[in-house]
Order: C-alpha cells, then sequence, then structure tokens
C-alpha cells in the first residue's frame, strides 16, 4: 500500500507569516512525489498555491486547530506529518500532536521544544559554549525591571510565543520600560515577558541548513543590511555577506553544525547571529523549521532546500538528498561541512511593505515586522544586486538631484560621511537643524531646511513641489509622534525614495554609484545562467 504524509501549512497570510511558508509547504509536496508518497496537505488559506487541487493528492481545506487536525490525522492515518514548513503555527502542534501517537516526521517535538523554551535553551548554550545575549523572563513588570537593571540598557523586551516580534520594543531607559510593560503587553506565568541585552550596532547574519543528524549542509550565510535591531522579516539581506571575513564565516559554519548536531536537528534549520564589535558571535535565534529566506537562498544558490529538508525527513540521509536535486554540480564539502559553490553572482533579498496603501503608517523599521513580501535583486556585484531590489519594490533610486537627510543624534555622527559621498557623486544635500549644524561644523556643505513644525517653506513643501529625489531619515519609536513621522507620511505620499537606516544609506551610496559607473548593469539576464557560469 502506497505511503502517505500529512503537510500542515500556516493557516491565513498575515505579517510574519506569509507566502515563503507556503513554497515550503509546496516543495515538499513535489519531494514526496518525486519519492512515490502520496501527500495530504492540511491548510485553510485559499490564496495559497498549497491550496491548489492539483498541487497535493488530498486536500482539507480546514483550521489549524488540534481538534482539527486532530480527526483528519485518525481519519486519513498517515505515515508521517510535517508541521516544519508552516511556521510557528503548526510547529506549536509538534507537542500535542505527539501525545496523540501521531508520526512527526523529521525534527521531533521533543527538539522543537529544546530550542522554543526559553530556559532549556540557555542551558544548552551554555554547556555548548556558545556566547548568547544577557537575558532574563520576567512574570511581573518589577521582575522586568530588575532583570533590565542587572544586564544594563538598551534591553529588548517582547512577549513570549508572538509572530513576527509583535509587541517587540527596543527601551534605553526605565522609564520606557515602565511604559512598556504598563501599555503594551499583559504578563502572567503563562505569557511572561522576554528581556534580552540589546547589541547595538551589531552586524546581524541569517543561517539556513539542513541536518540529518550526522551531517550539516549550510545552504548560506546571509549578511543583514540593516544592523541588528531590525526584525530579519524587514531586513535586506546580501548573501554572499559582503563585509564578514573568510576566519567568521568558518566559525559561524562550524557553530551552524555544533548547534545542529547538538540539538538533533533532522531537516531545515535557521539560525541568527550576531557579531558585536567585529568580534564576538552571539547567538540571536535558533528556528528548528523552515525559515522567511528558504525561497531567497534556493534561488539564490540553485538548491531547493525545502525539497532536500523532505527528502532528508523522509529517507534520512543528506548527501543522497543533496545529490537527487543539484543539478548544478555545485554541492562540496568544506570545513567539515557541506555547501554549495557560490558563483560570481551576489544575491540581495529586500522586503516589500505595504506602507502606502495603510493611511498614517509610520515606515520607520523596528524589532516589530511590517513588510508582506519581499523581492531579490540579483547582478555580479553588491551594488547592481541592491538597485535591482529597490527597482523590484518600488523604492527606485535616483542618479542625480538633491538628498534630503535628517537623523536622529545617535546617527549623527555618521553624518559628514553621508554628506560627503552623495556630494561626490554629483548631488546636492539639505539637511534639518540639527543634522544641518553637523554638515556646517564639518565644512561639508549644504542647505538648511525647515521642520514642518519650524515655519514654511518647510521640508513638506519640498518634497511636494518634488525638489528632493531621496530621502534619508533615521529616528527611533520616541521620536515617531513628531516631526519625524510627518516627514515619513509626506515622503511617503510624494513616492520619494527612502531609508530609514544608516545601513540602508551607505547600502544606497554603492548601488548609485555603480549606477552612475555608465557600464551596462541593468541588462536581464536568466537565473540559470547565474547559476551554470
Amino acid at each position: 500500500m502506497k505511503k502517505k504524509v500529512l503537510i500542515i501549512g500556516g493557516g491565513p497570510n498575515r505579517i510574519g507569516q506569509g507566502i515563503e511558508f507556503d513554497y515550503c509547504c509546496v516543495h515538499a509536496s513535489f519531494a514526496l512525489k518525486d519519492m512515490g508518497v502520496e501527500t495530504i496537505m492540511y491548510n485553510c488559506n485559499p490564496e495559497t498555491v498549497s491550496t491548489d487541487y492539483d498541487t497535493s493528492d488530498i486536500l482539507y481545506f480546514e483550521p489549524i486547530t488540534l481538534e482539527h487536525v486532530r480527526s483528519v490525522i485518525e481519519r486519513e492515518n498517515p505515515d508521517g506529518v510535517i508541521v516544519h514548513f508552516g511556521g510557528q503555527t503548526p510547529l506549536k502542534l509538534a507537542k500535542p500532536l505527539t501525545a496523540i501517537g501521531a508520526k512527526i516526521i523529521g525534527t521531533t517535538a521533543k527538539v522543537i521544544d529544546l530550542a522554543e523554551d526559553r530556559k532549556k535553551f540557555s542551558k544548552f548554550v551554555i554547556e555548548n559554549d556558545l556566547l548568547q545575549p544577557e537575558n532574563g523572563t520576567a512574570i511581573s513588570k518589577e521582575e522586568a525591571l530588575d532583570i533590565a537593571k542587572e544586564i544594563g540598557y538598551p534591553v529588548l523586551v517582547r512577549p513570549s510565543y508572538v509572530l513576527g516580534g509583535r509587541a517587540m520594543r527596543i527601551v534605553y531607559n526605565e522609564d520606557e520600560l515602565k511604559i512598556y510593560m504598563d501599555e503594551a503587553v499583559s504578563v502572567s506565568n503563562d505569557s511572561p515577558v522576554l528581556v534580552d541585552k540589546f547589541l547595538d550596532r551589531a552586524i546581524e547574519l541569517d543561517v539556513d541548513a539542513i541536518c540529518d543528524g550526522k551531517e550539516v549542509y549550510i545552504g548560506g550565510v546571509m549578511q543583514h543590511i540593516e544592523e541588528a535591531g531590525i526584525h530579519s522579516g524587514d531586513s535586506a539581506c546580501s548573501l554572499p555577506a559582503i563585509s564578514i571575513s573568510d576566519e567568521t564565516i568558518k566559525k559561524i559554519e562550524e557553530q551552524t553544525k555544533k548547534i545542529a548536531l547538538g540539538l538533533g536537528v533532522k531537516g531545515l534549520l535557521n539560525i541568527q547571529y550576531a557579531i558585536h564589535q567585529n568580534s564576538d558571535i552571539y547567538l540571536i535565534e535558533v528556528n528548528p523549521r523552515a525559515s522567511r529566506t528558504v525561497p531567497f537562498v534556493s534561488k539564490a544558490t540553485g538548491i531547493p532546500l525545502a525539497k532536500v529538508a523532505t527528502k532528508v525527513m523522509w529517507e534520512g540521509n543528506l548527501r543522497d538528498a543533496l545529490k537527487f536535486y543539484d543539478d548544478y554540480n555545485i554541492i562540496y564539502e568544506d570545513n567539515g561541512v557541506l555547501k554549495p559553490k557560490l558563483k560570481s553572482h551576489v544575491s540581495v533579498k529586500e522586503a516589500v511593505f505595504p506602507f502606502n496603501k495603510l493611511t498614517g503608517a509610520d515606515l520607520i523599521l523596528s524589532p516589530e515586522m511590517k513588510s508582506t513580501g519581499e523581492v531579490m535583486g540579483i547582478s555580479d556585484n553588491f551594488g547592481i544586486s541592491f538597485a535591482k531590489s529597490q527597482f523590484a519594490c518600488g523604492n527606485v533610486l535616483p542618479t542625480e538631484g538633491q538628498v534630503f537627510l535628517s537623523l536622529t543624534n545617535l546617527d549623527k555622527p555618521f553624518a559628514k560621511e553621508i554628506a560627503k559621498s552623495f556630494i561626490d557623486l554629483g548631488f546636492e544635500v539639505c539637511a534639518t537643524g540639527g543634522t544641518y549644524k553637523v554638515l556646517e561644523e564639518a565644512n561639508i556643505e549644504s542647505k538648511k531646511v525647515l521642520k514642518i513644525s519650524e515655519g514654511r517653506p518647510n521640508v513638506e513643501d519640498m518634497l511636494r513641489n518634488a525638489e528632493i529625489t531621496l530621502a534619508i531619515n533615521t529616528s527611533d519609536n520616541k521620536s515617531s509622534k513628531d516631526d519625524a513621522k510627518k516627514i515619513r507620511n509626506t515622503v511617503l505620499k510624494s513616492n520619494v525614495p527612502y531609508f530609514t537606516t544608516l545601513a540602508g544609506a551607505f547600502a544606497t551610496i554603492e548601488a548609485i554609484k555603480v549606477l552612475k559607473s555608465g557600464q551596462d548593469c541593468l541588462t536581464p539576464k536568466a537565473l540559470q545562467d547565474y547559476l551554470k557560469d
């Protein structure tokens, strides 16, 4: 009799969980068909490919709750259940499904619990000589204040068991933390607040890997463009990393292998690291499941991670699974791990935001996820790949005109470098009072422009009159109710390309340099041609 596997999807698309996970479910179904296994798709979203009539052999269009899933398992009696490809929603069902006798294939419920439970995972980190930001778990406001005082501000605070970093904040002092605890969250033993030391100006990395319990395949080490503090789903990222040394990459690979084998992962694994002060490698998060970056890494490298992981989960051999899907003969062993030979091309993932469709939305990025999709730019160098990613998401970069600068106090030390770079590229620069003063003291030519509250003509007038071709406006949560938010809203309404982080500004400078170089850099090229070169 033919074997059959139940794949549980992610449910309705929403911020934090969407098409990327549906991609993984569909690829799991295709991989199982390649192995002659009957597929049962369980999902409840009419707008996804996983619920198309011809994706799987059987489709259940039901709510993703234990009661509903249990009834389907009792009816179908599948030989395996996959909970790892639909994001956090099905992952939470691993433990109760195991308790009722469901056959979870791949990473077990016990391993998932070890990675998800803060205290158990902290113990694992210590036992394996890994670094993690100082942290604590609070079940009251007073406890949160004590933990923050002990580990030192700024701290990253968030409720436990949330999707997409919802209600996550960086707080810089006790007063901000009190407001957060009073207004943003309800705290109890069932939903404690997680308090972590925030690694300011750290470089964040994402790693997608597959493990079969014996060997590890590292699909990609991605460097975030934005520094730590921006949700990984909202940050642009580059594959390969653009400014990380080979030595550090090797350390990341070694740690990834140690974590995957130490936890006992069988299937996909996503790990987020932060490099602080160009030396220490901190472990931010480990997810024993498919991540949002799986489609990006799969397309950038030519190895379909979700298909490979499904074959590993069902048959158990990583090398055989990779060989089956290695159309370009690019898998090799290095530094004790398997990985793809990255060609000369650079791929950049950029998030797509819904701000222009949400009246009054503030486009400042934060630890709370806001994006609703993503695009990819690919070329032979980082600058063009970043430019292509911006064109694809509607943030079209100019090559001339006037750049508007308004930087928060923490970012003002970088104003001179940013302004000079744009002037060298032929742009004029205008800036609000504080930023203008910094530039004036540095003998950088710029034009002072009034904030909206300071009179007219002001920056709002200039934006509406199309006098500004690019806006760089960094801020923080404390500023979001004053001029900074009004400026960003006007930028949005005026359809002016914008960046709200320093890292985004510097990446833009690199992109415009190449765009102005005169080389033919935007001619389309097939993805397959990049992979086989």
